[in-house]
């Protein structure tokens, strides 16, 4: 792993305990034990979510508050040629982004999802999140203007270093994303803590469509050069 340098030793020593040694060894076990089926996303999905929660929770308000800086410190330099920069208002558990979105530079601006109903496609909308939406979650008002971002910012729950995403199976991004490739090319980017980084390949479905990028607050991955490296 490449460190940033952009956070005190004290703020990511958590990210490198034992805890982390154990989980991924779980994930190379769940990984690389059985071939792919049907409930294989299920186990590590569920077995992600119980990692970040626990691993959120241990963090103290000023560790996670550097850490998220850090993220944002990786993340930016990559970001000089976008445009719309989507991102997303955090659940309890997730890396937040919006340190990121708040230092994007003149003539850039951030958007964030915007739903209609639960089953409804994901949408993006002019910051900032004011309004409850469907999913009780923040998001923009409904008046904000519509925004097609050329970069996106993907939570994560797993991810490997392929790009290959575990989300949370409701398949939101994978139809967002489906619809803003219509328009043109678009980035993306997951974000996570390093602990949502396998070092071992993650089962992937025939239409998954692997992330370009991945970041932390301790690395930047870019996942195509690993697809050139693996080719």
């Amino acid at each position: 792993m490449t460190s940033s340098g952009a956070v005190p030793d004290r703020a990511l020593a958590p990210l490198y305990g034992p805890h982390l040694t154990f989980w991924r060894q779980r994930i190379f076990q769940q990984t690389a034990m059985a071939v792919p089926s049907p409930t294989s996303k299920d186990d590590l999905r569920h077995e992600a979510l119980r990692a970040r929660r626990d691993y959120a929770h241990s963090l103290a308000p000023a560790t996670r508050e550097a850490l998220e800086e850090a993220l944002a410190e990786i993340v930016l330099p990559h970001l000089l040629t976008a445009r719309i920069v989507g991102g997303y208002h955090p659940m309890r558990d997730e890396i937040s982004p919006l340190p990121l979105l708040a230092r994007l530079g003149e003539g850039q601006r951030p958007a964030l999802p915007w739903f209609v109903e639960r089953d409804s496609r994901m949408l993006f909308r002019d910051g900032p999140a004011i309004e409850r939406g469907p999913w009780g979650l923040l998001q923009p008002s409904a008046e904000a203007p519509a925004a097609a971002p050329d970069v996106l910012i993907v939570p994560l729950v797993l991810a490997d270093r392929f790009g290959t995403r575990i989300g949370r199976g409701q398949g939101h991004y994978d139809r967002a994303l489906a619809h803003l490739r219509e328009a043109g090319p678009i980035f993306t980017i997951g974000i996570g803590w390093e602990l949502q980084i396998a070092d071992v390949p993650l089962p992937a479905d025939a239409w998954d469509v692997p992330l370009d990028a991945l970041a932390t607050p301790g690395e930047w991955v870019d996942c195509r050069r690993m697809h050139e490296t693996r080719a």
